[in-house]
């Protein structure tokens, strides 16, 4: 199985890419590759999966596929590249515009319901996880996405948070809830990138993490609850500071 920079492997996808429902086959397969690109999964630079390998994890054809493809290269998203090393890469994002981006994200979305759901689903997994307990594979999973957060370069911390953050829900052990989490975390971070990286905020949000994650690996449901509430909450107060 190939890897990703950081190691990971291609299965760092499978929150967010699963069978798509007949009847909206295009569309569905858009939105999912779409939540691919903005959540970070795939980097600016690097390379989508395969169509074979796409087309097969979404249920689609590949020329269904490729007029998605098409969709998001006419919106800048990716480029093809032909050769042997070619396919399907994803184009680096481009500075996000600042506050008044940021204001115009904020008049598109209802932020207070945004910041409630990510608060229930991420409480949740949270709570989830330490109930159930994570062992095994299961917990090195864990732990390694925590550890790729620590050593994390700051243009890259916020990728690898979402993935750290995805991992949780994805081993809550509930489809629906990861599904769920990934959409909303999208929305989340097109806010997020419109206001600067605070290396303060990132230490005290890494401590939150540790903290979080001892939680889970001990099996302290209601620390990891209380931990993970509070880490939204500091999320939450970033985003309302910057619209006052």
């Amino acid at each position: 199985m190939s890897v990703d920079a950081d190691g990971a492997p291609d299965d760092r996808l499978t929150p967010v890419l699963r069978p798509v429902r007949a009847g909206n086959g295009f569309e569905e397969a858009l939105e999912q590759i779409l939540q691919v690109v903005r959540l970070g999964l795939v980097p600016g630079g690097e390379r989508l999966p395969a169509e074979r390998d796409l087309a097969e994890r979404l249920g689609i054809s590949r020329v269904t596929l490729r007029e998605v493809l098409k969709v998001l290269q006419d919106q800048g998203l990716v480029e093809s590249r032909r050769g042997r090393y070619g396919g399907t890469f994803v184009l680096p994002r481009t500075d996000a515009g600042g506050e008044d981006e940021l204001r115009r994200r904020i008049s598109e979305v209802d932020i207070e319901d945004v910041l409630r759901f990510r608060e229930v689903l991420e409480v949740g997994a949270a709570g989830l996880c330490a109930t159930h307990g994570l062992t095994g594979e299961r917990a090195d999973r864990l732990r390694e996405a925590l550890a790729r957060t620590e050593d994390a370069p700051l243009a890259d911390y916020r990728r690898r948070d979402t993935l750290l953050h995805l991992t949780l829900a994805e081993l809550c052990g509930s489809p629906s809830l990861t599904a769920q989490y990934a959409a909303v975390r999208a929305t989340v971070n097109d806010l997020l990138d419109c206001i600067p990286l605070l290396v303060r905020n990132l230490e005290h949000s890494q401590r939150q993490h540790t903290a979080l994650v001892e939680a889970v690996l001990d099996g302290d449901a209601d620390g990891a609850r209380e931990m993970m509430r509070e880490h939204c909450g500091g999320t939450a107060a970033l985003l309302r500071g910057f619209l006052t």
